[in-house]
């Protein structure tokens, strides 16, 4: 036992020590691995090195102490077991080297293949091939491309182009034609590659190659593209990688030989079936590379038959282990099945509904594990619209459906080209003959990905499924030139900037835009499709999740929406009721003279005349909202619009009277106009005249708007409706203000309900921090609170909404100081924790305060959670997202209660 085990620090388990449950520990890739090796399966011998070696390497730039005795350990171990030795010129023992964090990440980070090959064992690995000459030097090419790659930072363009060279020379485009020779060449044009870039020789010791593919693998956990992905799959960055080390098996021996990607349903659409590639004659890295293109599995069956049957048999055991879509990749070593790893498969968000409700039907799940396994993100990628197909065009190239939707852009061949375009407003299709981890940042700013190689295991299809793109691949009839910026097909040429639209669903690419219609799912939410009646397996699996998801949840769902139709349309969607109706947007158009006289009038005459053309106008709208949100409750805010909004320009007004003045023209009324608007003017109109403020300062108009919602509740209530009104006060920041508009709203009220009663609740907006900090005082003056997130976390961050997310927000997500814009996800906390201030003393000091949120952030999925938690009552969001915040609301029971399903 080493010193470092003494102390009880253990950095490295062989497979036979861990399981599936120690994700944490052993990542995703060992703790399947030793899962697998648990359960009897045919798995190369191997041991894992653990997250925490990881972090200890990543604090402080080298191997935590004890760690290299532990592997020389298990390195021994592996070796009697396998009886060979690394690095044994005659026998020689190869080994993996592979990432494996607790979560997926594809492609993000390193692996090296065949380590322990040199110039003298590449001969011995030869003779254990049976003389196999070419697989060795095959074998041992791979090792210094990859190593060079990914230990020593060679560029892998180098090492493609003298492969490019080779091919030529031999006059092919496959790299199976290139014979022992051909191979033994290209080793040395390697190995110059390497001295070239390193200025050393390429390692010939064994186990230095070994330690520094070790320390490689730690440290492409903070390589660029890694932080990235983790950025945008909201992974935290402080797990650490394990890292597996494997005996190599090889599926690049011959035709008897082959490696290939399963999945157990077919992770697009969820149907069950056989799904996946193989290639024969390979190793893992080309399938999900896409350098080849692979057969379809089933041809599997015809090569090898009992491999095929075993590989099917396993796939069962391991759904039926796991409960869920497993992905597998598998090798065949001269007929015998080896596996290499599984993981719960990554898969769109239509699959993920179709395979919970699938599972709940087979007795594998529960209900609320089903409602566990999707989310609100992927119901809202669902709700997108898709291709509108009546002209019927014909296609420009037929590829692989590799991740759904309807994407439409023009087409860019360098994801550097893709980001610069999509941040000028451009929609983008990215073109690639394949993509590798190097164009995660291109990938996320485009629409769709277009690859001509590869298929549904390629990394474009793993990588955009997992981030909702739409991806077709495998169009091999497409001739992609990325130094020209053009691809061709049947002698058309498409150039960079020409418009294409590709359906992740089918496969097709059409040249030129192609027009979208709405989901079958929106059309379910929308009333026009019967979710237990259709034949659409989504369509049922959505029904039936959201049923049980609204069943389970706590949270009340409102909708944010000013009209008529908006209140109808969310009530579509499964709205609750309205918990913002913003009274400012009604004043927009041809209304907006009328508050600008409104503001602008000197006089009480001037001032009750506006008022009084505002007032029907004003009750005619309320009484369309209320008719449609009859029943349900409807929180109107009172006007809170920044005084700019309604004003004219400063700049404009003050030009337009310099030009009158010098054209010799009157400009009396312009004049005057410019004097009200310069005593008006305010340096920062969202810290002004504003909300409350206004309401106190300009006498009339907080009693107008009560006065037409009250009358048209009442009208509502005389026609035989249930009008559920309630008043709120924006930007209060102390009790004193909400106090006297109250008083003012209570005598109008018991005027206007006389003859017809009506209920009438009065709160406030908590936007203020200070209204936060007091919410024990205003909660005493209020019937409900509801949180204005958005100027929450304006005020309370100090940032000005309008100005810093363009400014300096993409430095911050860079730097790691945010992940993810506090305007998007609720900063829980700092933000959330002036929520829950206010929660508790307004609850404190009324017992019955109705608590809810009304900023965007009411129909984000991890905010939701959020609010769940703190113990609001309702979240409210735009119609759109209502179906969302349902979803999620009841996600948050189910998470909160820890339910397993078993």
């Amino acid at each position: 036992m080493t010193a470092q085990q003494t102390a009880g620090h253990k950095y490295v388990y062989d497979f036979t020590e861990g399981n599936k449950d120690l994700k944490d520990l052993l990542g995703g890739k060992g703790a399947n691995l030793a899962e697998m090796t648990n359960l009897g399966l045919p798995v190369p011998p191997g041991f894992t090195i653990s997250t925490e070696a990881c972090k200890a390497y990543l604090s402080t730039g080298s191997q935590p102490a004890g760690l290299a005795d532990e592997i020389d350990a298990h390195l021994s171990a592996l070796e009697a077991g396998m009886g060979k030795r690394l690095g044994d010129p005659a026998d020689p023992l190869l080994v993996s080297v592979r990432s494996g964090a607790k979560f997926s990440m594809p492609g993000m980070m390193e692996t090296v293949l065949n380590v322990g090959l040199n110039d003298a064992s590449v001969t011995g690995l030869a003779a254990q091939a049976g003389g196999n000459e070419r697989f060795a030097w095959d074998s041992y090419r791979r090792l210094i491309q990859m190593f060079g790659k990914t230990v020593c930072d060679v560029p892998g363009e180098d090492f493609a182009h003298a492969l490019d060279d080779a091919k030529r020379a031999k006059g092919t485009e496959n790299d199976l034609d290139l014979d022992a020779a051909d191979l033994r060449a290209l080793v040395d044009a390697y190995k110059r590659i390497f001295r070239k870039h390193t200025g050393r020789e390429f390692p010939q010791q064994p186990r230095e190659q070994l330690e520094l593919a070790i320390n490689a693998v730690f440290q492409s956990w903070n390589a660029e593209r890694a932080v990235l992905y983790r950025r945008q799959e909201r992974i935290p960055a402080d797990l650490g990688t394990a890292v597996n080390v494997v005996a190599m098996v090889f599926g690049n021996l011959g035709p008897d030989s082959g490696t290939g990607v399963a999945f157990t349903r077919d992770p697009a659409s969820g149907a069950q079936g056989i799904y996946g590639d193989y290639l024969a004659n390979a190793q893992g890295e080309d399938v999900v590379a896409g350098i080849r293109n692979t057969v379809p599995l089933q041809q599997l069956e015809e090569l090898n038959k009992p491999a095929y049957d075993e590989l099917l048999a396993i796939m069962a055991r391991l759904e039926g282990h796991y409960r869920d879509l497993c992905d597998i990749e598998f090798t065949i070593e001269r007929g015998k099945l080896w596996m290499l790893q599984t993981r719960v498969g990554k898969r769109t968000a239509a699959a993920a509904f179709v395979i919970a409700a699938q599972l709940v039907d087979e007795g594998l799940i529960d209900l609320d594990e089903a409602l566990h396994r999707v989310n609100g993100a992927q119901l809202a990628q669902l709700m997108f619209p898709r291709f509108k197909l009546d002209a019927d065009p014909t296609p420009l190239a037929q590829g692989i459906g590799a991740s759904p939707g309807a994407a439409v852009g023009k087409v860019v061949f360098e994801g550097r080209r893709a980001v610069e375009l999509a941040d000028a407003g451009e929609d983008v299709i990215l073109v690639r003959r394949e993509t590798n981890p190097d164009d995660l940042p291109g990938m996320i700013a485009s629409r769709g990905i277009l690859t001509s190689r590869g298929g549904k295991t390629s990394h474009a299809a793993v990588v955009a499924r997992g981030m909702g793109k739409t991806c077709v691949c495998g169009a091999d009839a497409l001739d992609v030139d990325v130094r020209q910026r053009k691809l061709t097909v049947d002698g058309q040429t498409v150039s960079e900037g020409d418009v294409v639209s590709i359906d992740g669903t089918t496969g097709k690419v059409y040249l030129g835009e192609v027009p979208v219609w709405p989901s079958e799912v929106v059309r379910y939410f929308e009333g026009s499709v019967d979710g237990q009646t259709t034949d659409d397996p989504l369509v049922a699996a959505v029904h039936r999740i959201m049923t049980h998801a609204d069943a389970q949840r706590r949270l009340g769902v409102r909708a944010n929406a000013d009209t008529g139709e908006d209140a109808a349309r969310a009530r579509r969607f499964g709205a609750e009721g309205i918990g913002l109706c913003r009274t400012e947007h009604m004043f927009l158009g041809d209304r907006r003279t009328l508050v600008e006289r409104l503001i602008l009038a000197r006089t009480d005459d001037e001032r009750q005349a506006a008022l009084a053309e505002l007032l029907p106008l004003q009750r005619a709208d309320f009484g369309e909202v209320f008719r449609a949100m009859d029943g349900q409750p409807v929180t109107v805010r009172l006007i809170d619009p920044p005084l700019h909004e309604f004003l004219p320009s400063l700049e404009e007004l003050a030009v337009h009277v310099a030009v009158a003045h010098e054209r010799g023209e009157d400009a009396a009324r312009d004049e005057a106009l410019l004097s009200a608007v310069r005593r008006m003017h305010e340096q920062n109109p969202m810290l002004g005249l504003r909300g409350v403020r206004l309401g106190l300062v300009i006498p009339g108009l907080f009693a107008m708007q009560v006065r037409a919602i009250v009358e048209a509740a009442v009208e509502c209530a005389k026609a035989g409706g249930t009008p559920k009104p309630e008043i709120m006060v924006p930007l209060v920041g102390a009790v004193q203000e909400l106090e006297t508009v109250r008083a003012e709203a209570e005598k109008i009220i018991a005027e206007v309900t006389r003859e017809q009663a009506v209920e009438v609740l009065i709160g406030t907006m908590i936007e203020v921090p200070r209204a936060a900090l007091t919410a024990g005082q205003i909660a005493e003056a209020a019937e409900f609170f509801s949180f204005g997130t958005n100027d929450l976390t304006q005020m309370g961050w100090g940032f000005s909404r309008d100005d810093v997310e363009g400014a300096f927000f993409w430095r911050y997500l860079e730097l790691g100081i945010f992940g993810i814009s506090p305007f998007e996800s609720i900063d829980a906390d700092g933000v959330g924790r002036l929520v829950q201030i206010a929660t508790d003393e307004g609850r404190a000091a009324r017992p019955g305060l109705k608590l809810g949120v009304c900023g965007e952030h009411g129909g984000d999925p991890d905010s939701v959670h959020f609010f769940h938690d703190v113990g609001l009552d309702y979240v409210s969001c735009s119609p759109f997202r209502v179906p969302v915040a349902r979803l999620e609301a009841g996600r948050a029971v189910v998470e909160s209660t820890g339910s397993d399903s078993r």
